[in-house]
């Protein structure tokens, strides 16, 4: 079955433009990070410093873009940074990209190289449909914090990503929950890249195809599907 990907008028209003695709995976195999997915990290950062040619990553204007979104929201993006600049950040730091296990080096390699917020979900422990919506403020997030499982609550009017079950994504693509993260047994996911003017549909689509072969590099054999929004 195809997981339903809504996104709600409110987010549509509030920030014009937004758009995204949707990468389907099935069949995988995870595992530790590997010789394969420290390759396509460490391209990344290499495109990533080409592509920045000295100036930070909030001056890219597809990350400025994200900026003046997380603040239309009322997030503060320098406090709150979007997840394609905080890894931007990560891989330009002296410690680099971390190696998470193959899936998750595989996804994060795209978000660098192409400064897209890309994110990705177990199949098997989201429950009914994902929407994109404006919260309440009554939604459950589940996180850990102090290494005990906490619930929060997002601030009203902050954009989120949520199931049935509650919030997988505060912030638009700030912090995702525990709940539905990929993890070494995951085999089933879907992808999400995000993307927001200036960047053209041509670009959002080549970040996904790039993230396709990527899957079928470190899970060969794997059934890779590229979705347009629906």
């Amino acid at each position: 079955m195809t997981l339903t990907l809504t996104v709600s008028d409110e987010v549509r209003t509030l920030v014009p433009g937004f758009t995204h695709l949707a990468v389907e995976a099935r069949g995988l195999v995870n595992g530790p990070s590997d010789a394969s997915s420290s390759a396509l990290l460490d391209d990344a950062a290499r495109r990533l410093a080409e592509r920045l040619d000295g100036r930070t990553p909030d001056q890219d204007p597809h990350v400025a873009a994200w900026r003046a979104a997380y603040a239309a929201f009322g997030a503060k993006p320098s406090r709150t940074r979007n997840s394609a600049e905080a890894l931007a950040r990560r891989a330009l730091a002296d410690g680099g990209l971390p190696r998470i296990n193959r899936l998750v080096d595989a996804y994060n390699a795209v978000s660098v190289a192409h400064l897209i917020p890309v994110g990705g979900e177990d199949l098997g422990k989201i429950q009914g449909a994902m929407r994109l919506v404006r919260a309440d403020g009554r939604e459950e997030f589940v996180t850990v914090a102090g290494g005990e499982e906490t619930v929060e609550h997002p601030e009203p009017g902050e954009v989120i990503w949520c199931d049935e079950a509650g919030v997988t994504c505060r912030r638009w693509n700030w912090r995702q929950g525990p709940r539905t993260r990929i993890d070494d047994d995951t085999t089933d996911a879907l992808f999400l890249l995000e993307s927001l003017a200036p960047m053209s549909r041509a670009e959002l689509t080549a970040a996904g195809e790039e993230l396709a072969e990527a899957l079928r590099t470190v899970s060969p054999g794997a059934l890779i599907t590229v979705r347009d929004p629906e």
